[in-house]
């Protein structure tokens, strides 16, 4: 049975697995997820085309198998099944300056969760240049989008440069204004090091890309190309779909010393009745459920109910899967390469082992993959009985 064990918490009234971040099944170090990685590992473009990026197979008591993204129909099976998420980046880095003072410094925010139809919560610099009531103009050096100025008042400001901003327009206006004036929010190890251009607009997104409100690409689709698709179908591999809008937490590492210490942030997901229905089937069946990403793992974990099925969901979640936790909704999971110290890597050493990913991480690195949001990925699979 999946999920409960002494360490975990029980599922809600709804059958659900509980939501709270409490959910940090042993309390470990965060040191104990901290590696080494040198600069010229992250990599700042993607591969060309992208399934020619390389793939380590991981499965732990077995070893490491070095491949291609192309060899992912051999390396599963038929009736297995791929879940994806189809969440669209929008373009959410925005720059402009305050207004209404004297002084009119240049402020940059990058948009992280929506809150309502005019409300969003953002990420500012220099957040000590504002303060609640302030107003903020977007638009290049004052220039205005196509459907008028892009303003937005300061109603709240938090303690880590986080601020709750109020835009002038609202709903689908406002989302055809942000598109206007911002920019594709590459994460700030690719953005640190290059001006973001027109190719990341192609190259942050992937195939699957729908349902717009991620500030962040599940990276592990960029993989994907219709030849790819083509061929998983012919192996008899199916491909689903969810959605869940990745917020800029997903860029974090943990601060805490402790992991019983750190706040997950929250990102809203659905998962249909269909996709629910289907994925249950098919399992049923002998096939295994392969979650394309962590994105599609945390939401398909926060939807298995205690039996092991998976339920329809449309909420926030804010689940945070170390070591100790066991996975009810998948079997195998493909994802990137992780920065040290972050809640992802810590969610690859729940579900493969983290002396395995360690080893993992220390292969990928001699032997010359690429790390993060453009580079390389791997397939894991589960760890070994008390690893």
């Amino acid at each position: 049975m999946p999920g409960l064990d002494p360490g975990i918490h029980p599922a809600n009234k709804d059958g659900l697995p509980d939501q709270s971040p409490a959910m940090t099944e042993k309390a470990m170090r965060t040191d104990l997820f901290d590696f080494e990685l040198p600069p010229e590992s992250i990599a700042l473009r993607p591969a060309s085309p992208r399934d020619a990026a390389r793939l380590l197979v991981v499965q732990p008591g077995i070893g490491l198998q070095d491949r291609s993204v192309t060899d992912l129909p051999t390396a599963l099976r038929p009736g297995d099944q791929l879940v994806v998420n189809d969440t669209k980046v929008i373009p959410a880095q925005l720059s402009g300056r305050r207004i209404g003072r004297d002084a009119e410094p240049r402020i940059e925010a990058t948009l992280i969760k929506r809150i309502d139809g005019s409300h969003w919560q953002a990420l500012v610099k220099p957040a000590k240049k504002l303060i609640e009531g302030d107003t903020v103009r977007f638009g290049n050096e004052g220039r205005v989008c196509l459907l008028g100025h892009l303003d937005a008042e300061v109603e709240a400001k938090g303690d880590n440069g986080e601020v709750t901003l109020a835009f002038s327009f609202h709903g689908p206006t406002l989302d055809q204004a942000i598109a206007d004036v911002g920019t594709p929010p590459l994460p700030p190890y690719i953005a640190s090091r290059r001006t973001p251009d027109e190719q990341d607009e192609r190259d942050y997104q992937t195939m699957f890309a729908v349902n717009e409100g991620a500030v962040a690409a599940p990276t592990a689709g960029l993989h994907f190309t219709p030849a790819l698709e083509t061929a998983l179908r012919a192996r008899g591999v199916t491909i689903h779909r969810l959605t869940l809008h990745v917020g800029a937490g997903t860029f974090l590492p943990v601060k805490a010393d402790d992991t019983a210490e750190h706040h997950m942030h929250s990102e809203w997901g659905s998962i249909s009745a269909e996709t629910a229905t289907a994925l249950n089937a098919g399992r049923a069946a002998g096939g295994r459920i392969v979650a394309v990403g962590t994105t599609s793992l945390r939401l398909l974990e926060s939807a298995v109910d205690a039996e092991g099925r998976i339920q329809p969901f449309s909420g926030e979640t804010d689940i945070f899967i170390t070591p100790g936790y066991h996975f009810g909704a998948i079997d195998a999971l493909m994802t990137n390469f992780h920065l040290p110290r972050s809640t992802l890597f810590m969610l690859v050493s729940a579900f493969s082992g983290l002396e395995t990913m360690q080893q993992a991480y220390a292969h990928a690195i001699a032997s010359g993959y690429r790390f993060y949001s453009y580079g390389d990925a791997c397939l894991l699979f589960p760890g070994m009985p008390g690893r």
